[in-house]
């Protein structure tokens, strides 16, 4: 056998892990919102800008990522991953995007209520009226939340009433 020489012996081969990939993807999405964000004002502890809890938050996001991927070494290598699973996600990323596009062209309501509906039922194969009616039970609960207890404004319905 050949003796190898100091260079080959030295060079370590670094494996891509899962971890390396989500927790980058949280540095990175939550530095471009931050940029994206910077006129924002961020104020004082003692008066605070409107800025100050989402770079709060986007903060806590890029920290965690990052020590998501420092521990990497403890989850599986990208390339073992199994992508049999790829299909149902892709599904579940196409209906949100759907709801989120027509979020505020047809309201809140009649965005949310259908988006669980359809994941619930047609995705997750619950039963139909156990679908129906958590969907219209979280959708109800979230609106009158927000709207009503959070006095935080919604996107109305194109036949707002109330």
């Amino acid at each position: 056998m050949a003796a190898r020489s100091n260079d080959e012996r030295s060079v370590q081969r670094v494996i891509l892990r899962r971890d390396h990939i989500a927790g980058g993807v949280f540095v990175a999405a939550g530095a471009l919102v931050f940029a994206m964000s910077g006129d924002l004002p961020f104020g004082t502890l003692a008066s605070p800008g409107a800025g100050m809890m989402p770079k709060l938050a986007l903060g806590l996001l890029m920290a965690f990522g990052a020590i998501i991927v420092l521990r990497a070494g403890d989850s599986p290598a990208f390339a073992e991953i199994p992508w049999n699973d790829f299909t149902h996600a892709a599904t579940v990323v196409a209906v949100a995007s759907v709801a989120i596009a027509l979020y505020t062209v047809i309201g809140f309501v009649l965005s949310v209520a259908p988006l669980l509906f359809v994941l619930l039922y047609f995705i997750e194969r619950r039963r139909f009226w156990r679908s129906a009616a958590v969907s219209v039970g979280v959708t109800a609960a979230s609106y009158l939340l927000f709207s009503k207890l959070l006095k935080s404004p919604l996107p109305p319905m194109p036949f707002y009433w109330f």
